[in-house]
């Protein structure tokens, strides 16, 4: 691993997902001279429906969906009881990786007892719902990830967990209760019978090592993990910009929850990832959105989904990232990814402000977690903002990690310029007698006063940040 200061390295999209979280956890566990090995990646959030693309120099790409992005490296994952697990796709992900070279991925895999089953059950309701939403839908992946979480909500003695697995009369009982209680709900349902579901998981708890709550604080005493996150701050279940939003909570607040109840708290360095281009997924605001640079800048792993819909791509968005910055607490260093893109489309900018209902907007304040109305009240204005203040770094990505620091207030640590680990760079802190060329800002005319969104405050306590180092490892 590249030493941090820390000793584990929680990383986290400051967006709304593919902002490259697999490619920088590939890097961080790269086997490097004189390094301590990353004892594993542990999945703390999020279930089958992320999709962390990993490129190898010798060619090879995955994405990784329940399997930690260090699996090419041979480091091995947990599933935290925060990873909603869906056994199905799981065994699709290990023949994937098998047929990559990986022996038996199975054996680099632990998973908590105590984490929730997601089934062909959640899945097929969950896409019923969506379908019924019409134009009003909400970018759902379609795999069954909020179904998992409200129905665990509504029926938690009844919600399925990867230990019930192991107990086939339970199990029954709980897939006939979830199935009867969704049917009874949306109709008949386009599922396996509840037989099926429950032998393919008996072979699921068979094949995977199930463990408890005394696992992680020993894996720990071990030696360095990587705490790897799903989706992107942008679409937490309360910070994100509701309906449009995932349920799960996508900041760092798991991990560092897993970590304190290891008796490691404050252990870990936070680590934000960003893109020099912000895209989403779907449905829901993306103020800088420009759809010529869809064709200027393709997305070779990413496209248009049949539930989530299309993918979009706009100019880098610091509102949102500052935003996604401050609901999470702050960050101890940043990674930004495709600054191979700018050379690409020299065109390519920075907003550093939305124009919304006449006014000039540069701060989104985060409220308190557990207000949806106000995070639904801040879409509709979002849907109508505009970028009103523009900064063009140009083609040098040495201007454009200056000008995504100085925006989000944390250093540039890691510096990726293409999808494999030998494309990446660590950096030493900037100092202001060597910062790089100043990018030219842009503004047009206001047409009313600066000010910010209202707030009912912070959600986070800032803490102190960790003195930040990544020293060279892996080219």
């Amino acid at each position: 691993m590249n030493d941090l200061a820390a000793d584990h390295t929680i990383v986290v999209d400051l967006g709304f997902g593919d902002a490259g979280k697999g490619t920088v956890v590939d890097r961080l566990t790269a086997p490097a001279e004189g390094a301590r090995p990353v004892r594993a990646v542990v999945r703390f959030n999020g279930g089958a429906q992320a999709a962390h693309n990993v490129v190898t120099d010798g060619g090879r790409h995955h994405t990784f969906a329940q399997f930690g992005s260090g699996t090419l490296n041979g480091v091995p994952t947990h599933l935290s009881r925060f990873v909603l697990v869906d056994p199905l796709a799981l065994t699709t992900e290990a023949d994937h990786l098998t047929a990559l070279g990986v022996p038996d991925p199975y054996t680099l895999l632990t998973v908590d007892r105590a984490a929730l089953i997601t089934t062909p059950y959640h899945a097929a309701a969950g896409r019923q719902r969506e379908r019924a939403r019409g134009a009003e839908r909400h970018g759902s992946c379609g795999m069954g990830i909020g179904e998992t979480a409200a129905y665990a909500l509504a029926h938690p003695a009844d919600a399925p967990t990867a230990g019930d697995c192991a107990s086939r009369p339970r199990l029954l009982r709980q897939l006939t209760l979830l199935r009867d209680r969704l049917t009874d709900e949306l109709g008949p349902l386009d599922a396996p019978p509840v037989e099926t579901c429950a032998a393919a998981f008996a072979a699921f708890a068979r094949t995977v090592d199930l463990v408890d709550d005394t696992w992680l604080p020993g894996m720990l005493r071990e030696g360095p993990v990587v705490l790897e996150g799903a989706q992107g701050v942008l679409l937490d279940e309360w910070h994100g910009f509701h309906p449009y939003t995932t349920w799960s909570t996508t900041t760092f607040a798991n991990a560092e929850t897993l970590l304190a109840e290891a008796g490691a708290p404050a252990s870990a360095t936070r680590l934000g990832v960003v893109r020099t281009h912000t895209t989403r997924h779907g449905p829901g605001p993306l103020v800088t959105e420009d759809a010529g640079l869809s064709a200027a800048l393709p997305e070779p792993h990413n496209g248009h989904g049949r539930w989530q819909g299309a993918f979009r791509t706009g100019h880098f968005d610091a509102v949102a990232h500052a935003y996604a910055v401050a609901a999470c607490g702050g960050v101890d260093g940043l990674a930004v990814t495709h600054l191979d893109a700018p050379a690409r489309h020299p065109g390519l900018r920075i907003a550093r402000a939305y124009a919304i209902d006449g006014a000039v907007v540069d701060h989104l304040p985060p409220a308190h977690p557990g207000d949806l109305h106000r995070q639904e009240d801040l879409t509709r204005r979002l849907l109508r903002a505009r970028p009103a203040v523009w900064d063009t770094p140009g083609p040098d990505p040495r201007a454009w990690t200056a000008a995504v620091s100085e925006a989000l207030g944390a250093p540039v640590v890691l510096e990726s310029h293409g999808p494999t680990a030998s494309a990446k760079r660590t950096r030493p802190p900037q100092t202001d007698h060597a910062r790089p060329p100043q990018s030219k800002r842009t503004r047009p005319p206001q047409d009313g006063p600066t000010r910010p969104l209202q707030s009912r405050g912070c959600p986070t306590t800032p803490r102190p940040t960790h003195p930040v180092t990544l020293t060279a490892g892996a080219p």
